[in-house]
């Protein structure tokens, strides 16, 4: 299952479900225009989202917080893939956020600008600024450290957003974490890089089954 980043929809992993499959699970800030509560709350929803069996959870950008609060309640979550993680204490100060943003954008493709915008419209500014607002204290790698599930923590070597140092301090805590880097690759993997993020997923399902 799928839960997107900050503003985004089911569009930004189209192309990834296309070759893997998968369902979408929209939150409020992350495709629904609706103001979000607490961590716990989007946690909450997300695990009342989850089928009877065991899954495999995949988050990217902020997302990632809520796919790993919800495996550290529930036994269900049977691994993580975590896609860019922009979780970094460092990026609570706006001038960094802004910066490292800037220093990201540069690297994505242009082709994906007109899908991003479509879905930032969708989700609404108010909704995206109470999501970051809401959950962006929260300390997600203490949380892994309490999550007993394979975790994959997946960044490309472009983006500012998520630094090689966050992610390898995020696998390295994880008690089964692993550190993947995409060279070439910025903040938008499931959109730009679906041949490769599928590959991972593919090896994650392996490892836990």
């Amino acid at each position: 299952m799928l839960v997107p980043g900050l503003g985004l929809d089911e569009r930004s992993s189209a192309r990834l479900r296309q070759r893997i499959g998968g369902a979408v699970v929209i939150l409020p800030g992350m495709g629904r225009r609706r103001r979000a509560g607490t961590l716990t709350d989007l946690a909450e929803e997300l695990v009342a989202a989850l089928p009877s069996r065991t899954v495999v959870l995949v988050g990217h950008s902020q997302s990632c917080q809520v796919v790993v609060a919800a495996a550290e309640r529930d036994p269900r979550v049977a691994g993580l893939l975590l896609l860019g993680p922009t979780t970094d204490p460092r990026l609570r100060r706006p001038a960094m956020l802004v910066s490292r943003w800037l220093r990201t954008a540069v690297h994505e493709p242009w082709w994906q600008a007109p899908l991003v915008l479509a879905q930032w419209s969708r989700t609404g500014p108010r909704a995206m600024r109470v999501l970051w607002r809401s959950v962006a204290g929260d300390r997600v790698d203490e949380r892994l450290r309490r999550v007993p599930v394979p975790v994959f923590v997946v960044r490309g070597d472009r983006d500012a957003l998520c630094p090689h140092d966050w992610a390898a301090r995020l696998a390295a805590g994880a008690p089964h974490g692993r550190l993947v880097e995409l060279p070439g690759a910025a903040h938008m993997t499931p959109q730009t890089r679906p041949d490769d993020v599928a590959r991972l997923v593919r090896e994650l399902l392996a490892a836990v089954s």
